[in-house]
């Protein structure tokens, strides 16, 4: 075996002359005094040499990482496409890694290129913006927008139908809620109208919109009363036009149980017909003069007369035209004759020029439309037939509302329902 030399100045000879300073005995090959690449004495290798070194990789190209992540988002996919492409030149000419990255961000961006393209042909991109501000005007905090579809019924966060609303829950309509859509309508687009404009406009119309859900005015509870949605200053920049009428209880805190929906969705079609013409009459009767008495507008309420007896001729037509099941053929005869007599008093009315005269008429013509003359041709269409409380000044429903301060259909009195804003 091989023992190491003594320690000391003297230096091992080789063929070519001294080999280099020597380790001192016993310290590792390449830990001593020599020079880095020396060899060491006795044929040894210093630790590291002859190994190559740890490899590198090349770098990742990070357009191409870009490319790929707006590829995979599908968000600005021109881009995409223009960072891959760049990518695969660069990763060419620099030997960079990410080809696999910058291929798939081409592909991914070149198919939501294609999807933009097609969006933008057929008007999606306009949905996609509406819905876009939407969400802005959801997540604005202010003049928040909801929006609620036909017969959908809801409840508010604070239980009331009154004052600001940001959001409301929608329920199934069977059980208790705070209200229930009948309708919706827009405004027209321009600058902001103003609160009492919208809210002129929110009450002319949900009163006549009514009708054409809630068919059958007797079905409707008495505590129930109309209310909107109205777009608010806010939410009209962020094009909020939508008006919402709403059945809802008329006590603040109350609350409505099962849906008031009677309509042909529900009905049928002897009974929307039935309703149909008791509804030409009951628009005649809600155009009462403002004035409650005659002798304040006589002129006014002879126009309305000849309106009421004109809508009574188009009741007549109706019921006449329609083929009743056997059972409701002679209780709608009946009421055909008394409503062919109230238009007689009607349109007598009509010529007098004498206030007695024309309150005469007017009585007998609401007696002979009293809603408990309707009541046995209800029960043979299987519709409500208790008749709705009296109101003052009026008569009953589907022969005629009476005058002044008649029913209005909503099983309300008339009042004025609320405003809720959205």
């Amino acid at each position: 075996m091989e023992i190491p030399p003594p320690a000391g100045p003297q230096q091992p000879q080789g063929p070519q002359g001294p080999q280099g300073p020597q380790a001192p005995y016993g310290a590792y090959p390449g830990q001593g005094h020599y020079p880095p690449q020396t060899p060491a004495p006795y044929g040894y290798q210093p630790w590291g040499h002859g190994y190559p070194p740890y490899h590198t990789p090349a770098p990742v190209n990070g357009l191409a990482i870009s490319a790929l992540v707006l590829g995979i988002l599908c968000f600005l996919p021109l881009v995409g496409l223009v960072l891959g492409l760049v990518a695969l030149g660069q990763i060419k000419r620099k030997g960079e890694r990410g080809k696999g990255m910058a291929i798939a961000g081409i592909v991914l961006s070149g198919l939501g290129t294609a999807i933009l393209a097609l969006a933008l042909a057929t008007g999606g991109a306009a949905g996609f913006w509406e819905g876009f501000k939407e969400g802005a005007r959801d997540a604005s905090g202010s003049g928040a927008v909801f929006s609620l579809e036909k017969g959908q019924c809801f409840d508010t966060q604070g239980g009331s139908l009154e004052g600001m609303a940001y959001d409301v829950d929608t329920v199934s309509c069977e059980g208790e809620h705070d209200g229930e859509v009948f309708a919706n309508f827009p405004l027209p687009d321009g600058g902001y109208p103003g609160d009492d404009a919208v809210t002129e406009a929110a009450d002319d119309k949900c009163y006549a919109l009514q009708y054409a859900y809630a068919m059958d005015s007797w079905a409707v509870p008495d505590n129930v009363d109309i209310y909107y949605f109205t777009p608010t200053g806010d939410s009209w920049s962020f094009g909020d036009r939508e008006i919402s009428c709403v059945f809802g209880n008329t006590d603040e805190k109350g609350t409505l149980t099962g849906s008031l929906r009677q309509d042909a969705t529900n009905l049928d079609t002897h009974q929307v017909a039935y309703l149909k013409a008791a509804e030409v009459l009951n628009e005649a009767m809600d155009s009462a003069p403002e004035e409650e008495y005659v002798e304040d507008d006589l002129p006014g309420h002879k126009a309305w007369a000849t309106r009421v007896s004109d809508a009574l001729t188009g009741q007549v037509g109706l019921l006449r035209g329609h083929r009743w099941p056997a059972n409701a053929e002679k209780p709608v005869a009946t009421l055909v004759g008394h409503l062919e007599s109230a238009k007689k008093e009607w349109a007598d009315a009509a010529k007098t020029s004498d206030v007695d005269t024309f309150y005469e008429h007017y009585g007998r013509a609401l007696d002979l439309t009293d809603a408990k003359k309707t009541v046995t041709t209800r029960k043979a269409l299987g519709l409500e037939s208790t008749p709705p409380p009296p109101y003052e000044d009026g008569g009953g429903d589907d022969g005629g509302d009476g005058g002044g301060d008649a029913d209005d259909g909503s099983g309300a009195d008339g009042g004025g329902g609320g405003g809720a804003e959205a």
